[in-house]
């Protein structure tokens, strides 16, 4: 996407409307513990900003 914060906006409403509860606390786990190490920049920012929704 062109725009960044469309972009960023949009990967966390994926992962808020297509993962399943248990596979985001995975993900928010992976980033806490590991730093997000091998997450693509854009997604560590996308769960940064709106982990509250991901939770």
């Amino acid at each position: 996407m062109p725009d960044r914060e469309e972009a960023v906006s949009d990967i966390a409403e994926h992962i808020k409307r297509f993962w399943e509860p248990r596979m985001r606390r995975t993900l928010l786990g992976h980033v806490d513990a590991e730093a997000g190490s091998g997450l693509l920049e854009i997604v560590q920012e996308a769960q940064g900003r709106h982990r509250t929704m991901l939770e």
